[in-house]
């Protein structure tokens, strides 16, 4: 009778135990956070100091779980799409596609905007980037914190690039974006959208002659050995973000939204100085590497690409006038 009573009492406590753990895990909330490119990449390097930040301040209340290499999705757009279908949770990317998504992000992707990275971020986590990264409330994402993809450059696989002159001719893969796209054609290029992973296959069996991306990225995706030439044009300054599902976000407790808050800002901070640490040691490394790197005075360049202005400053309203506001920066 003893040993039966002990026996129950020892099952009483396990079940216990058994039922807090079950509510414990079922209590934490599992965030998927997405994005497109390498575990090697700065973006991935900001997602796991957010990730870190997430987790310890909120006790293990929220988990993270990292998902790169498109992973949630083909590409950028996929994993916008899935924070407005609630398939993805977070995403860290480019603000590029956005422009499909809310018209005002266009804003950021025209051609030699922003004179230096300083010049970027003030723009960025200024009342000019705050203002734009609202505008995603209404189509069901909400933005966190501006990270950045860097200054792109252009790659081939056909000839050095000094002069736009250089480019005409060329097929080169782009983002979904189409003053991207124009700002190549301005040049006489032949831009073709399409998603990132699909480029490197495409490169290698020369479906495209090239493509444009900032240092890391043609770094740590071994851009180098499909594409002999580098050019260091700096024709866009590639803003990007930390985003999450605005429905996801809404339905937190304040002290978790807080903790959010809080974590994709000093997130933020930590990627960009991993991002320009890699630019400053990326480029001599695919010189090493095999890459042939041209340095083009731009200015020809920001000439060829005037008309990109014209074209696309009626579709920002008039919020055209932040344009003017930023180019008007010294």
């Amino acid at each position: 009778m003893v040993m039966k009573k002990r026996f129950w009492g020892i099952a009483l406590v396990l079940a216990i135990v058994l039922i807090a753990g079950g509510v414990s895990a079922e209590a934490a909330l599992q965030l998927k956070l997405g994005h497109s490119v390498s575990d090697q990449h700065p973006y991935h390097l900001g997602a796991q100091r957010f990730k870190e930040i997430v987790e310890k301040e909120t006790n293990g209340e929220i988990e993270i779980a990292l998902f790169p290499n498109n992973q949630l999705g083909t590409g950028e757009r996929d994993l916008l799409e899935g924070l407005q279908l609630g398939t993805v949770d977070l995403y860290v990317g480019s603000t590029g596609p956005m422009g499909g998504f809310e018209k005002k992000f266009m804003l950021f992707d025209f051609p030699f905007l922003f004179k230096s990275k300083e010049q970027a971020y003030s723009v960025l986590d200024g009342e000019i980037g705050q203002y734009v990264m609202g505008l995603l409330d209404k189509i069901g994402i909400k933005g966190l914190a501006w990270y950045e993809n860097g200054f792109r450059h252009f790659t081939n696989s056909r000839r050095p690039v000094n002069t736009p002159e250089d480019v005409k001719g060329l097929k080169l893969r782009t983002m979904e974006n189409k003053i991207h796209m124009a700002l190549w054609r301005a040049m006489g290029a032949d831009p073709t959208p399409m998603a990132w992973g699909e480029v490197f296959t495409a490169l290698q069996q020369g479906t495209v002659d090239g493509q444009e991306n900032p240092i890391p990225i043609i770094y740590v995706q071994k851009i180098n050995e499909v594409q002999k030439h580098l050019a260091i044009t700096g024709h866009v300054f590639s803003p990007s973000m930390i985003a999450i599902a605005k429905a996801k976000f809404d339905a937190m407790p304040k002290d978790h939204q807080a903790i959010i808050m809080k974590a994709s800002r000093e997130s933020a901070l930590y990627q960009r100085e991993q991002i320009t640490r890699m630019e400053n040691e990326q480029v001599e490394k695919l010189k090493e590497l095999g890459m042939l790197v041209t340095t083009p005075d731009v200015a020809a360049f920001r000439e060829a690409t005037k008309s990109v202005y014209d074209e696309f400053r009626g579709e920002l309203g008039e919020d055209a006038k932040l344009l003017d506001q930023i180019l008007s920066e010294k």
